[in-house]
């Protein structure tokens, strides 16, 4: 009997059998003394897809944007960024909990940033007020709709940031998306952010790690950051050749999801259920108008066979990934069609 279709995340997604082969077949180290060489390759590679001097592979996305953060913001000074961006949303109060960091956000936007209203936000130093340190920005955004925030949008933060003297981070954790999507070379997305994040698990199907990259005097100190914050590892080649694998391979099939999703969204788009405009592999829903909750919503399809992922009262969300293929497509749409004809 076929498992359900889970629309849930591009997280759920299992290691490929040849992404397994490599990472049986890894060479192995200690990743704490700095010893393991497949990390090492995979640190060199993603530093240099983005045009930067260095990165360091950790866990987890979360513990990746914290790492960034707390290179940038010393403890009592402010990050700014979108009131729904992952960093101040789903990552539970790390920035104030571990890096002793502020956060001031603007007003959900998703990936429709206003730089002037950024540029208005900036506190400087004076006035017992909390300096602002740098500003963050989320490529793709996730809470909007897998959103690609525009190359011009970004260099006019760039230019603002500069001007104020604050950092400028990415959470990169599906930029990988923005990068197929708009056809925006990933050294152009790398040249403005003083640091990234960047997901290995997230689209691209490795079963852990991101990357944060920045210059290499970032990254030593990164280094100590990450320890301190429990995320050595020892023989972690084994999930950096999963890594590796990924950004071979997986990285332009990443469009087969910008299609799938617009499938989907082109189903239900008759429904008045759809959020926003779909552009990479999330379908956003707003179910104000329905006759049912996101909840609701959640169970009906999860009976029928089809996981959608619950983000709000009235919020939900469909997610397009590797192990999804054209007829899960097609029995999602058949399925929640008919949930919303009720």
């Amino acid at each position: 009997m076929p498992g359900p279709v889970d629309l849930r995340s591009d997280t759920v997604t299992r290691p490929t059998p040849p992404m397994r082969a490599e990472m049986a077949a890894a060479e192995v180290g200690d990743d704490v003394y700095g010893e393991d060489p497949t990390v090492n390759a995979l640190e060199a590679e993603v530093a240099a897809l983005f045009g930067h001097e260095a990165a360091l592979f950790a866990p987890t996305g979360s513990m990746a944007n914290q790492i960034a953060i707390q290179l940038l913001v010393p403890p009592g000074s402010e990050l700014l960024c979108d009131a729904d961006a992952h960093v101040v949303t789903y990552e539970v109060g790390a920035a104030a909990a571990y890096g002793g960091v502020s956060s001031r956000t603007w007003p959900p936007v998703g990936a429709n940033v206003d730089p002037e209203q950024v540029a208005a936000m900036i506190r400087p130093d004076g006035y017992h007020a909390v300096p602002t340190r740098a500003i963050a920005v989320e490529q793709t955004h996730n809470r909007g709709g897998g959103g690609v925030v525009p190359l011009g949008t970004l260099r006019d933060l760039r230019r603002i940031a500069d001007d104020a003297g604050v950092a400028l981070h990415c959470d990169g954790a599906r930029i990988w998306h923005a990068h197929v999507a708009d056809g925006v070379p990933l050294t152009s997305y790398g040249e403005l952010f003083d640091t990234l994040s960047v997901c290995l698990s997230k689209g691209l199907g490795a079963p852990a790690g991101s990357v944060v990259v920045g210059s290499a005097e970032q990254i030593a100190r990164a280094r100590v950051v990450r320890k301190r914050m429990g995320g050595g590892m020892r023989q972690a080649g084994v999930l950096a050749a999963a890594g590796r694998y990924a950004l071979r391979h997986h990285i332009d099939r990443l469009a087969a999801d910008h299609v799938r999703a617009a499938r989907l969204a082109d189903a239900l788009a008759p429904f008045g259920v759809l959020a926003g405009p779909v552009r990479t592999n999330i379908v956003p829903l707003d179910l104000t108008k329905c006759g049912f909750d996101a909840p609701e919503l959640g169970v009906a399809a999860r009976d029928r066979g089809v996981l959608v992922s619950v983000l709000g009262p009235r919020i939900a969300r469909l997610v397009t990934h590797y192990d999804l293929d054209d007829a899960g497509v097609d029995r999602a749409i058949e399925v929640l069609t008919e949930i919303f004809r009720r």
